[in-house]
């Protein structure tokens, strides 16, 4: 979920885990742009929103925890709302593109990582500010090399709130957790949650400062991660397409094993189609 980090293992094998990630970047209908001060700005970061969406992400890893390494993660993502019945869901599914190094060496490999895809159900909350959704999440094994990947087929869940009762400032969160239930025997068990918290204030004219990080812990292994960040968004929209581009500075003010960033940079353009 989201915004995605990594979780290394003493084998050194990696684990994509749901962040930020498991943002969707999308616009609420009927809460379209008509002028100054409209509430697209407030709404196109609603990580529930009822809109299609594409997005590009992309985290470039400075430095690690456990070496004197760096590493990247694109991230692509799309979002689409479907029904069942009378209820409402959002689709959102996601492959990133990984550049990890790895062994002693630092060596870097650069390949396909795991397939996740989540299918969140939309409660109506009598609001249309207010978003609150939950659903299952599978992660499955498709990293084309063994180091990109956990070999696991993992499933779990997604809990989403986002609150756009402000025009100035929005708030939210995403927590997920998955456990892994197939895959190779000689790799590790998955069990592993992550907490993504959303801060956005509005600063006029589209500008808006924006805080995303990932809080992860490894129940496997008992390490665990906490950054803080800090950036700055532009939403501008047009007839058809909400256009979204972020550049977000993140740092890790805690961490306990494993190899995880120490220092990274979070950067987005993201497109929201109107419906």
């Amino acid at each position: 979920m989201c915004l995605y980090l990594r979780s290394w293992r003493s084998e050194n094998e990696e684990l994509d885990i749901g962040c930020d990630a498991l943002l969707f970047r999308v616009v609420r209908t009927g809460l379209l742009c008509s002028g100054r001060g409209c509430r697209c700005y407030a709404q196109a970061n609603n990580p529930l929103a009822n809109m299609r969406a594409l997005n590009f992400h992309d985290y470039y890893i400075g430095e690690y925890t456990g070496m004197d390494e760096d590493g990247n993660q694109f991230w692509l993502r799309y979002a689409q709302p479907f029904s069942i019945g009378k209820t409402n869901w959002l689709m959102r599914a996601s492959l990133p593109v990984n550049s990890f190094p790895f062994g002693m060496d630092g060596d870097t490999e650069t390949g396909l990582g795991d397939f996740n895809i989540l299918a969140a159900y939309l409660f109506d909350t009598g609001k249309p500010t207010l978003s609150f959704g939950i659903g299952p999440m599978l992660n499955a094994p498709t990293a084309s090399e063994d180091v990109l990947g956990s070999e696991k087929w993992s499933g779990g869940f997604a809990n989403v709130l986002f609150n756009a009762s402000s025009q100035r400032f929005q708030y939210g969160y995403l927590l997920t957790w998955m456990g892994s239930f197939a895959g190779e025997d000689d790799r590790d068990d998955v069990s592993l949650a992550a907490f993504q918290y959303f801060t956005l204030y509005q600063l006029g004219g589209g500008w808006y400062l924006r805080s995303t990080p990932v809080w992860a812990y490894n129940f496997e292994n008992d390490t665990y991660s906490i950054p803080l960040g800090l950036g700055v968004g532009k939403v501008i929209p047009t007839e058809k397409v909400v256009m979204n581009v972020f550049v977000e500075p993140q740092v890790s003010i805690a961490d306990d094993g494993g190899t995880w960033p120490d220092w990274q940079i979070f950067a987005g353009l993201n497109f929201q189609f109107k419906m």
